[in-house]
């Protein structure tokens, strides 16, 4: 299996993608994306451990929703066993990259403690929010800056990590090993994908404070968590749904060997 170059068009057209496949079955999607939600708060409530054992499921659960991709291309119904699909393929290399996932957020977080005294880092693991001062302290600001940057290659290993160690069989290392480089052959189509989500992500709120003001001729001011949660529900989804598109497009099935019987099963 090999992964191809694609057009810098494509990152835009993977939402596309994502939209097409959260349409064929939106309760399906929502149902799957709200359990994950549910299941990984509920872990998380215990500090510390709770976010270091929600860090090592991620992996697994990133196939669950792989599979709800390949389902919804399928015309499949997008049934809740499906989110547990990382857990019976490879089980044992979607843990071992859970935990190299976790050194890598430990590593991330402890090169931020340098800039900001450790306050993201308590932020994150511990659910210690900053007060006021910090959130607005220089030193938060470049620790949220080291964090982004340091996490960039981390995001590249495993983006297809886990469907790679899953579908086609690939040991934790050779997966993040072959993951890198297939993001980073297709950079553009990336950062267009990068670019496009963060537009779709910022103008939706935007758009729909303002269909709110048109609507109430500026009398209504709903709080702005109650408008987001809505928005949060479909926007998952459809995210989700389009990193299946990236994978089948850098992946795609004339690019498998045909002696991968992992590969043979995930058509």
């Amino acid at each position: 299996m090999s992964a191809r170059i694609v057009p810098w068009t494509s990152g835009a057209r993977w939402l596309l993608e994502g939209w097409r496949l959260f349409r064929a079955a939106p309760l399906g999607w929502l149902a799957l994306v709200f359990a994950y939600w549910f299941m990984m708060s509920t872990v998380s409530i215990v500090p510390v451990a709770g976010a270091l054992a929600a860090a090592l499921l991620v992996p697994a659960f990133s196939v669950g929703f792989m599979a709800a991709g390949r389902a919804a291309a399928a015309a499949q119904p997008l049934a809740f066993p499906l989110l547990f699909h990382g857990f019976r393929h490879g089980l044992r290399a979607q843990l071992l990259l859970g935990a190299v996932y976790c050194a890598c957020l430990a590593l991330v977080l402890g090169v931020t403690a340098l800039a900001d005294g450790g306050a993201l880092a308590r932020w994150i693991a511990g659910g210690e929010h900053p007060d006021d001062d910090a959130m607005h302290s220089a030193g938060l600001a470049a620790g949220l800056g080291i964090a982004a940057a340091l996490y960039a290659p981390v995001m590249m290993m495993y983006w297809f990590a886990p469907v790679l160690a899953a579908w086609h069989g690939d040991s934790a290392p050779k997966a993040l090993f072959v993951s890198f480089f297939a993001f980073l052959m297709n950079w553009r189509a990336f950062l267009a994908y990068g670019a496009a989500a963060a537009g779709l992500t910022t103008a939706l709120p935007m758009l729909a404070l303002a269909a709110l003001a048109l609507l109430s001729e500026g009398k209504a001011s709903p709080p702005l968590a109650g408008l987001l949660f809505p928005l949060l529900l479909v926007l998952l989804p459809v995210l989700f749904a389009s990193f299946y598109a990236s994978y089948r497009d850098v992946f795609p099935p004339g690019a498998m060997t045909s002696g991968d019987e992992s590969a043979k099963m995930a058509q």
